[in-house]
């Protein structure tokens, strides 16, 4: 009896939880899987965005381009407290990307990368691919969304315990028969039965890793767990920075002095000279794509504030160079996006399925229960 009641009460944790979060699950992991592919359908539909369009242009204009003459240039157009964050090329043949956040405008520019010319720009928010990304990572909803799927992948761990708990078999080893020759409601039900049992764990990677980027306090939380303080980026003095920039190419030049030979993954240029450079770099021992070690100068002096790779960072912080790359796939190669792609599929899958048992139960109920509401005549 012990049991069947722990078990109605497993029942209903999982059917409950499935039913009010179920559909956000659904949505976040099938975007997640759109996204991993994007890149590359972006890149194909968009080639005017992401290929240079000139190929003599090394040849006409072989001096790299002089990147404070750039950010002059973005200050007189978006004013001169705009940040700006500069992606180089990585391979032969890309644009240079200019991420620009200020108060006329935010988006990314591309660039060609010998003579800066212009050969596009997408704002935040325009574009299928930003609106798909938006609502994955943050339901449309900034900050506030980002708790709430934080929340979702919590329910998650839930539905997952309860699913295996409902699943556990009494003998083993166990059954992973999918009877597709019995209709459709009861090859739905073995699929998301077999389906949630057999790919739980690999799915809980993929939402795991998710909550954390959403959420940006659980790797505080966590640097606080294992008794570390939460490293912050080196902020300049008050009145130590009081003059005119160093010019852009200076900057980066003593950052690439602390990392001798290795590509820049990013270049952030705040609006305000009080607040620091950083130049980010991909050393070959980063698992970040666009790389975590970092240099920070101050853009008036040139002075290095601070240089740290991933592995100098609190634990909270430096695991999202394995975090980041972990989710998208990007981790291993192809092999792992496909699997990415696929776990999203499947987690999309149970929440659908899920759903969908649970409405063609409830109906088939419908008219049994309508006939015990009934009046009893007489006897």
């Amino acid at each position: 009896m012990l049991r069947i009641r722990l078990r109605g009460l497993w029942l209903s944790a999982h059917r409950w939880t499935g039913l009010t979060l179920g559909l956000i699950l659904a949505l976040t992991a099938l975007l997640g899987a759109v996204l991993v592919a994007s890149p590359a359908l972006d890149r194909y539909a968009n080639p005017h965005l992401f290929i240079a369009r000139d190929a003599n242009e090394a040849r006409t204009a072989p001096d790299a381009l002089p990147l404070e003459a750039l950010r002059q240039r973005l200050a007189n157009e978006f004013g001169a407290a705009a940040s700006f964050t500069l992606r180089p090329p990585r391979q032969p043949g890309d644009t240079l990307w200019v991420l620009v956040r200020s108060s006329k405008w935010e988006g990314t520019l591309y660039l060609a990368p010998q003579s800066g010319t212009e050969q596009g720009r997408r704002g935040t928010h325009e574009g299928l691919r930003n609106l798909i990304f938006e609502l994955h990572s943050s339901l449309l909803l900034d900050d506030t969304g980002k708790g709430v799927l934080a929340i979702v992948a919590l329910a998650y761990l839930l539905l997952l315990v309860t699913g295996v708990v409902l699943w556990w078999p009494k003998r083993w080893p166990p059954s992973l028969r999918i009877a597709l020759g019995r209709g459709t409601l009861r090859a739905l039900f073995d699929l998301h039965r077999t389906g949630g049992a057999v790919l739980g764990l690999l799915i809980a990677v993929s939402v795991a890793t998710g909550a954390y980027m959403a959420w940006r306090p659980l790797g505080d939380v966590i640097s606080g767990l294992a008794g570390q303080q939460a490293l912050k980026p080196p902020a300049i003095a008050k009145g130590a920075a009081q003059g005119p920039r160093l010019p852009l190419d200076a900057l980066v030049a003593r950052a690439q002095q602390v990392f001798p030979g290795q590509p820049i993954g990013y270049v952030q240029v705040p609006g305000k000279p009080e607040r620091p450079i950083r130049v980010r770099f991909r050393l070959p021992d980063d698992p970040h794509p666009n790389g975590i070690a970092s240099v920070w100068l101050n853009p008036v002096t040139g002075d290095v504030l601070a240089a740290r790779k991933w592995q100098d960072m609190d634990v909270g912080n430096g695991i999202v160079a394995w975090v980041y790359p972990l989710h998208t796939g990007q981790l291993g190669g192809l092999a792992l996006q496909t699997l990415t792609a696929l776990t999203g599929v499947a987690l999309g899958s149970l929440g659908l399925t899920g759903i969908w048992l649970w409405w063609r139960r409830r109906r088939a109920r419908a008219p049994t229960e309508r006939v015990r509401a009934l009046p009893q005549a007489p006897s």
